[in-house]
């Protein structure tokens, strides 16, 4: 039967509005909610204009239900500057990748979820310094922040979102923690967005906080933390007399120099004013967006070595694809600058192998 609820999904996909969709195949909006509401079935030529309009193969729409991400269990970083349709377009990216995720899950062994569990009491430095040592990570800088969370169990996929609206998000599912990122962001902010959502999951774990101020400054200040600990940044920085010093420091922790410049001053090594006119001059120069000597980008150890093992077998992302009733484009948009391979894909069914990463 047709599946109304993938039609949902694939029209927030396209951030298209139902009267939009309307409009896009040439029926009334009253059509598109009764067909969105499982009123009745589509006649074949509505099913087609639907295919065209949406770009998603005929079979997605006649597939298996899924999970969605419920928007109060997400913690989105910029609730107050996304639209709705930019916020249900990530939310439905999200549910595409829990399908990657479920059908990879059915072949390897993934790594299992690995976080402290808090119980929401904790402070954001206390937090990150107790998953430090729950880790065994010391006070060194950590040179690979997606290669450590996903040796942890935790799931990084891209959010492929042309808009600078959307930061990143996280969520837990069945147990496994899941984070997205906009990987079109700098390195530097790609892994501090990473930490951000890190200290989300390990601190909100228990609560739905996703739409709190408060929230994001916690995950905010557990970033700063867990990257930039402050025995191993005070050793090392006494005194700042420039904005280019802080350029060449910054690349010890593998953040930006708004970031850098943030610690020093919660660190009462810059002085407000300092730190005042650093931003100013940091905005001045267009480092917010482009980051002075920047590093590579970070990409994923995890999905690299699934899709070699599965090429082992032929299997390449055109074959994912079509069994998950997928475009290919929307299989790499969740992969998008996290896999730099461009050959992959499935195992024998009578083996299992067993995916590690050492973090």
């Amino acid at each position: 039967m047709f599946n109304y609820r993938r039609l949902v999904l694939g029209r927030k996909r396209r951030g298209l509005t139902a009267r939009a969709l309307a409009l896009a195949i040439g029926v009334s909006p009253v059509t598109i909610s009764r067909l969105e509401n499982g009123v009745h079935e589509p006649e074949e030529d509505t099913i087609q204009a639907i295919v065209r309009a949406l770009d998603f193969p005929r079979g997605f729409f006649f597939a298996d239900d899924f999970d969605e991400l419920p928007a109060e269990a997400v913690s989105f970083r910029s609730l107050t500057s996304m639209t709705a349709r930019e916020r249900d377009a990530a939310l439905a990216a999200g549910a595409l990748a829990y399908l990657f995720h479920d059908w990879v899950e059915q072949r390897f062994n993934l790594p299992m979820a690995d976080l402290p569990n808090l119980g929401g009491e904790a402070s954001p430095e206390a937090a990150a310094q107790a998953v430090r040592e729950h880790w065994g990570l010391g006070q060194q800088p950590i040179p690979h922040v997606i290669k450590l969370l996903e040796a942890k169990g935790v799931r990084v996929f891209s959010l492929c979102e042309d808009t600078q609206s959307v930061d990143a998000f996280s969520c837990w599912r069945n147990g496994t923690p899941f984070v997205f990122l906009n990987t079109l962001k700098s390195a530097e902010r790609s892994r501090f967005d990473a930490a951000h959502e890190l200290g989300h999951l390990v601190l909100h774990r228990h609560g739905v906080m996703q739409d709190s101020r408060q929230a994001e400054i916690e995950a905010n200040q557990f970033a700063s933390n867990f990257l930039m600990v402050a025995d191993d940044v005070s050793s090392r920085i006494r005194a700042v007399t420039s904005l280019d010093e802080l350029v060449r420091a910054k690349k010890r922790w593998g953040v930006s120099v708004a970031a850098l410049a943030y610690r020093l001053h919660k660190l009462n090594i810059l002085s407000e004013w300092q730190n005042r006119s650093f931003n100013i001059e940091i905005s001045s120069r267009g480092w917010r967006k482009n980051e002075p000597e920047g590093m590579e980008a970070e990409i994923s150890f995890l999905w690299p070595k699934v899709l070699a093992s599965l090429w082992g077998e032929r299997v390449t992302r055109d074959h994912i694809a079509a069994e998950l009733h997928l475009p290919t484009h929307e299989l790499e948009s969740v992969l998008f600058k996290l896999v730099r391979a461009h050959a992959e894909p499935l195992p024998s069914a009578e083996r299992k192998p067993f995916i590690r990463l050492v973090g």
